[in-house]
């Protein structure tokens, strides 16, 4: 095995040592935040050559899967972690926004709490498993130890509205996890097998009359997954958790439903795919169904909302009814822009949390001066001299800096051009209009019509928002740390980078999307490595 597929195991390896290391550690907090930021930017670094080596030899297929066998078992008996672009693609997301939300805590957040460093770095631990590994049961393992990390950082920096919304998030997600676990267990006992590649080739010659309970069996971890996503009518507890959450926390945890995305991502298209014999397609019309619902609930709370980190959780909500819908579509060139799309919205809406505090923070300190009302009312019983007229509005460079960055999320979110979000979703409308078809369906129609709904809800919600934000706020600029404001604009700027490339970055996405539509390679690859 070449050094470089040892890297493999790394992203799960490193944060837990860095964890486990600061859990020994419990008053060194400064030693904790160096370890934590090394942790990351090596993180990183891995990420990157990770992609590199899954992207090395675009269209082979020899490289189009890495296997890492543990112990050199054989994969049908052992645990195997699986790198392809799109594992490769979620551990650089989930590195970027650790990395980001980890420098933002460093302004004050990391403070709040003794446990704050090692729950982050277990959460990245779980994160990295869950887009790694190759088999159903330590899918569920690193969901687990990620949901259990989620919980403690959802509940940092104490408080009735997070301990409320934390109990509701925790309670859902033991739920969520039990059914995991039902689903799990009737695919093994009907199967005879949890490992992905060696499931995919089982489920063609599998006895019709075991086919049904197969697939209320992978329904049921269907639903697991989609209560994970947000799905409507699943996602009812996603807005008030992620509002109440801490700033770093909310970060990091909004990539939390790409996992369940991730995961009905991989498990549809490589089980429910086109060589799936009479399963081909099961639950295709659910998935648009439920996605283009979602769309809709997404767009009636970001309308209805007057909070901006409810707004953000809205945000979340959309995109993720927006993924599920282009999944159920079922067009290799549609889940291509699904997966811009995605990656835009992941680094659009992580930089929106951030930078939610440092605008909500600039309204705080402002506040409503009573006092100063009454005085501009009534006067002060002085005559004031008349002031000569002021030639323009002088702006400080901190409330432009955060204009700025707002209006860029705006963008993102709204997915308005020129930036990444239009090009994401013209590149999943675009393959339902122009294939070629003599009947364009309905669900193509409807889609398009949910995605100009909510680009049209996001824009309204984000303009309503700015102008209260800063155009009726008057007073001194927020005090704003570069430790803050960096992480915003390095989020958004990767945001822009991928509008500037947005060739290259498409054809990485669509050559990911060719992989998971025609899955052989990969079970090939799985299957038969042997030690």
């Amino acid at each position: 095995m070449a050094w470089i597929d040892q890297l493999m195991i790394l992203p799960i390896i490193l944060p837990m040592l860095a964890g486990t290391l600061m859990v020994l550690v419990p008053d060194q907090r400064q030693f904790k935040a160096g370890l934590g930021i090394a942790s990351m930017v090596a993180l990183v670094v891995l990420a990157v050559l990770l992609l590199l080596r899954a992207d090395s030899v675009p269209g082979a297929e020899a490289a189009a899967v890495q296997v890492y066998r543990l112990g050199d078992w054989p994969a049908a008996f052992g645990i195997v972690l699986v790198l392809d672009r799109l594992s490769a693609l979620m551990l650089l997301l989930s590195a970027l926004l650790g990395l980001a939300a980890l420098t933002f805590s460093l302004a004050r957040w990391h403070n709040a709490g003794a446990h704050f460093h090692p729950l982050f770095q277990f959460q990245l631990m779980g994160l990295n498993g869950a887009f790694l590994t190759g088999d159903l049961f330590n899918l569920f393992v690193f969901f687990e130890v990620m949901l259990a990390a989620s919980y403690g950082l959802l509940l940092h920096g104490s408080g009735t509205a997070r301990v409320r919304a934390g109990l509701h998030y925790i309670a859902i997600n033991l739920g969520a996890s039990l059914l995991f676990l039902v689903g799990v267990s009737m695919v093994y006992g009907l199967a005879g097998t949890l490992n992905m590649a060696d499931l995919a080739g089982r489920i063609p010659a599998m006895d019709p009359a075991d086919r049904g309970l197969f697939e209320a069996g992978m329904a049921i971890l269907g639903i697991a997954f989609l209560i994970k996503a947000g799905m409507w009518p699943l996602g009812f507890w996603l807005v008030p958790a992620y509002a109440a959450a801490s700033t770093p926390a909310a970060a990091i945890l909004s990539i939390l439903s790409k996992v369940g995305v991730y995961a009905v991502l991989r498990l549809w298209l490589l089980l429910f795919g086109e060589g799936a014999g009479a399963s081909a397609g099961f639950g295709g019309t659910w998935l648009m169904a439920g996605g283009l619902l979602t769309i809709l609930y997404g767009c009636i709370a970001v309308l209805a909302t007057q909070s901006m980190p409810r707004l953000a959780g809205a945000c979340v909500l959309v995109s993720s009814g927006t993924l599920l819908a282009a999944i159920g579509a079922g067009q290799v060139a549609v889940t291509g822009g699904a997966l811009f799309y995605m990656a835009s919205s992941i680094l659009g809406i992580a930089a929106f949390f951030l930078l939610i505090e440092l605008v909500e923070r600039n309204r705080e300190e402002v506040g409503a001066d009573v006092l100063a009302v009454t005085r501009e009312a009534f006067g002060t019983g002085e005559e004031e001299e008349p002031e000569e007229d002021a030639v323009g509005v002088a702006i400080p460079a901190t409330i432009a800096i955060l204009g700025l960055s707002f209006s860029v999320c705006a963008l993102l979110l709204a997915g308005l051009p020129p930036l990444s979000g239009f090009l994401a979703k013209f590149a999943m409308l675009a393959p339902l209009f122009t294939g070629g078809q003599p009947a364009i369906p309905a669900g193509s129609w409807l889609l398009l019509a949910a995605l100009l709904l909510s680009g049209l809800a996001t824009v309204v919600a984000m303009t309503r928002t700015g102008i209260d934000a800063f155009w009726t706020s008057s007073g001194p600029a927020p005090r704003v740390g570069l430790v803050e404001i960096a992480p915003v604009v390095g989020l958004l700027v990767l945001a822009i980078a991928m509008t500037v490339q947005a060739g290259p970055v498409l054809r990485y996405m669509q050559a990911t999307a060719d992989g998971l539509h025609a899955p052989a390679a990969y079970v090939r690859g799985v299957v038969e490595s042997s030690p």
